[in-house]
């Protein structure tokens, strides 16, 4: 099914979150988990999109057929109302190229496509990767560049030879680079979106135009009322927002993203499992904080009693 936003600005929308795969408490896919879970940030927290297996998803620990299963999952569930864009970034092109065709025949409406990761491949190699990705479907691409990560960033000069693409239609940045950024907002029509939630408003403030977040799995709403009070002009409402949100902003990676966001979310009720090796489930003091982080951010998580019961990766 072919998505098209009525903004061609943002070909997603404002707020898209990259989704977690959740699991049973065996470590077995939880495919109806899935569904509902992106039900709720689409019907109830009010998402424009989610990323399907991206890193918070798990990608690099779930199969080829477990990313189909997922996808598809979600697809059916809220498919004909968000953008579900597929995660299919891999180091080897053939590969990503592989889980690209995969996405578009079961439905997907985007590909994110990670700068490859290990391998750090040249420039050149980069500009050949991202293209054959493209044109691999015929699904709008959006590019993911972390260095913190993949070892290596995305040129601005790269995205510049790559936004030549008619595919290649935006970008995830997590780089924190806001000179670069600028340039690319500038000198391409890209539509950038931060890929790091604490810096949303400043990337804004150079051209972004909206976020693919991790704590938006439960602070969407007023993240989402964050970006249209800066775009309205109330840059002082937008402020007081981001200064709201920062702590939970930040709580939500003191350690891996992943981690923090399952055990925020198993306190919330909401379908999440536990984490696959070599990742670890959140210790007690580490839930524990996080229900501060998002009390001091406004959310309420859970009671003290329900810890012991969360920890390490009751199911859902």
């Amino acid at each position: 099914m072919t998505r098209t936003s009525s903004d061609p600005r943002r070909p997603f929308g404002r707020l898209i979150t990259a989704m977690v795969t959740p699991f049973r408490a065996d470590g077995s896919l939880d495919a109806d988990g899935a569904a509902t879970l992106a039900t709720w940030l689409v019907d109830k927290q009010g998402h424009d999109g989610l990323v399907i297996n991206g890193t918070t998803g798990e990608s690099a620990t779930t199969t080829d057929a477990e990313k189909d299963t997922v996808l598809r999952a979600v697809l059916e569930a809220v498919g004909d109302r968000a953008f579900v864009i597929a995660g299919v970034g891999t180091y080897d092109t053939r590969h990503t190229v592989e889980l690209a065709k995969a996405a578009e025949k079961a439905g997907a409406h985007g590909t994110l496509v990670v700068t490859p990761y290990y391998n750090k491949p040249p420039q050149a190699g980069l500009i050949h990767h991202f293209t054959e990705a493209a044109d691999a479907t015929g699904l709008p691409v959006m590019l993911y560049d972390i260095p913190g990560r993949t070892g290596m960033d995305i040129t601005t000069e790269t995205l510049v030879r790559v936004a030549e693409h008619p595919r290649i239609v935006a970008l995830k940045d997590a780089k924190g680079d806001f000179e670069g950024t600028a340039w690319v907002t500038r000198r391409t029509d890209l539509a950038v979106y931060s890929g790091d939630d604490k810096v949303t408003m400043p990337l804004l403030a150079i051209g972004a135009v909206g976020v693919v977040g991790v704590p938006t799995h439960l602070f969407g709403p007023p993240t989402k009322r964050m970006i249209e009070a800066y775009e309205s002009g109330d840059v002082a409402g937008a402020l007081a927002l981001h200064h709201k949100l920062l702590p939970a902003y930040c709580g939500f990676f003191r350690t891996q993203g992943v981690i923090m966001t399952k055990a925020a979310l198993r306190l919330a009720g909401k379908p999440a499992g536990p984490v696959r090796l070599p990742l670890c489930q959140a210790t007690p003091a580490e839930i524990a904080r996080i229900r501060e982080d998002c009390a001091a951010s406004g959310l309420t998580l859970g009671d003290a009693d329900q810890m012991a019961h969360l920890h390490p990766g009751a199911d859902r």
